[in-house]
């Protein structure tokens, strides 16, 4: 092993633990051993990455949750400029060295954000990429809310999902005493985890098929695909979404009653 190669390696155990595996120049990566089995995430990316197009040049994309920057350097590869997103400084602090390493960093920009913090911000993009978020949210749907209205051409989703994919024919509306349907497999719903879950006290939410893509429509955004297991491909649809009526949102997010698309509109004209 070349002494370059020796000082990468000290750089990863540095940084470590790892959640990405990052295949790096020279060879080395960041945690060739995942626990979750397999080459993680690049077996997600394989199964996704032909839903979107391989020039994304123009393209702004928003990457939520980011972790060491797996997505964010391979859409940042197909030409996009990216801003990833993350909590965890642990992560950032990988995801900027790696950013080095792959020779990106003019092209990644990383934040410590938390997803609620972006409706403080009325930039859109051209991709949101919300993939292993959702569930760990106290509040997915204001979250799922706020990434809908900055969605200019597309999101790809995922979500840990309850088992199943069965759909319910009729939930338009149902008389208060009619309660049976929401027992149905196939009523959109979510469990909620009090505890843990996996070993884990972040996991709060586990919806199923029909509740993920209940929650997608009422946050203006149309399945359009479906990629992989757990994986959604959406385009805007605001024609659906809740907040272009519901005060909740625009009461949580701030005084003013009316949607960013509205007040874009406003600061346009002024």
């Amino acid at each position: 092993m070349s002494a370059s190669v020796q000082q990468q390696q000290r750089q990863i155990d540095a940084l470590g633990p790892w959640f990405h595996n990052l295949h790096l120049p020279g060879g080395l990566q960041t945690v060739p051993d995942h626990f979750i089995g397999g080459d993680f995430p690049r077996f997600k990316w394989e199964q996704v990455k032909g839903a979107i197009p391989e020039d994304l040049s123009g393209w702004r994309v928003l990457d939520v949750g980011c972790n060491a920057g797996f997505y964010s350097f391979e859409l940042a590869r197909r030409g996009a400029s990216v801003l990833a997103v993350d909590i965890d400084p642990h992560y950032l602090a990988q995801a900027r060295w790696a950013a080095q390493e792959f020779g990106l960093q003019d092209r990644v920009e990383f934040r410590q954000l938390q997803v609620y913090d972006l409706a403080r911000d009325n930039e859109q993009f051209d991709l949101v990429w919300f993939m292993g978020v959702f569930y760990h949210l106290r509040y997915p749907l204001l979250a799922l809310d706020i990434l809908a209205q900055r969605t200019r051409r597309m999101m790809m989703f995922q979500t840990l999902a309850l088992p199943g994919k069965e759909v319910y024919p009729d939930t338009a509306d149902h008389p208060i005493t009619e309660r049976q349907p929401l027992l149905d497999p196939g009523w959109p719903k979510m469990a909620f985890i009090e505890h843990r879950f996996s070993g884990d006290p972040t996991n709060w939410w586990v919806p199923n098929h029909a509740g993920i893509e209940a929650m997608l429509r009422s946050s203006g955004l149309q399945v359009t695909g479906h990629p992989a297991d757990e994986i959604y491909l959406c385009v805007p649809n605001p024609a659906t979404a809740a907040w272009q009526w519901d005060t909740q949102y625009a009461s949580v997010v701030g005084n003013r009653a009316d949607t960013p698309q509205q007040q874009r509109e406003e600061a346009g004209a002024a």
